[in-house]
């Protein structure tokens, strides 16, 4: 994938170059604008008929992913398509390989290349019950090419290693390297509620955490109190 951020650095768009033919998978509704790029919308599947439009619909009701996704094609020999994520902060590109894949938490997922799928895997029911993310199945990266993450806030790599595992609060985790192992458990006392932290994802193995530095959960809870309210 060729791209260049642009814009505000808090707020940034990708502007990405396709050649005639050349095929990304966007997230739906991202688009910015685009210029001599066909866009074509279908279900977050690879199955055909009646059963991809179930695992379409499960998908997104165990990930809380969209059921669609958009395909943006090359239509003229140099084409532009600027998307977007549908909150304030930054973008990121992961590269999969062979050796590395993603899992993303719910919302992160933006754009990636067409060698690469974006699928659902379970990752557990002890870690769906208490985990921020994405229930009882995420998302993970196959295959090979560049994936767009974003952010609330900034974006920042936590380098984990056997002797030096990391707790993260849930809402702040983004994605993570898919080899490595994590738990849900609550910052301290019962449920947190002595910290007021609550629950957090503790990584161990080698990999990378990428966090947001921002909680877009606590901004609702910070300013509900100011919004204005119905009386009947």
């Amino acid at each position: 994938m060729r791209y260049v951020l642009t814009g505000d650095s808090d707020c940034p768009i990708a502007q990405i170059a396709l050649l005639r033919g050349e095929t990304i998978k966007i997230e739906s509704g991202a688009m910015v604008y685009s210029r001599g790029v066909e866009l074509s919308g279908g279900l977050n599947t690879k199955k055909k008929g009646i059963g991809g439009v179930f695992s379409a619909i499960g998908r997104s009701i165990t990930s809380g992913e969209s059921m669609f996704i958009t395909s943006a094609t090359g239509t003229a020999d140099v084409g532009e398509l600027a998307i977007a994520p549908a909150i304030p902060g930054k973008i990121v590109s992961l590269e999969a390989d062979a050796q590395h894949q993603y899992r993303l938490n719910t919302g992160a997922f933006l754009a990636c290349d067409d060698t690469l799928e974006y699928t659902m895997v379970n990752q557990g029911v002890s870690k769906a019950l208490f985990g921020g993310t994405g229930g009882l199945f995420v998302m993970e990266t196959n295959g090979v090419g560049t994936i767009l993450a974003s952010a609330f806030g900034d974006l920042l790599p936590i380098d984990v290693t056997p002797d030096r595992p990391v707790s993260i609060d849930n809402e702040h985790v983004v994605a993570w390297d898919a080899a490595l192992d994590y738990r849900i458990e609550v910052a301290s006392g019962m449920f947190g509620f002595t910290t007021g932290e609550g629950l957090v994802n503790t990584f161990s193995g080698t990999g990378c955490v990428y966090i947001q530095t921002r909680n877009l959960r606590s901004l609702a809870q910070a300013v509900q109190p100011f919004l204005p309210t119905t009386s009947n």
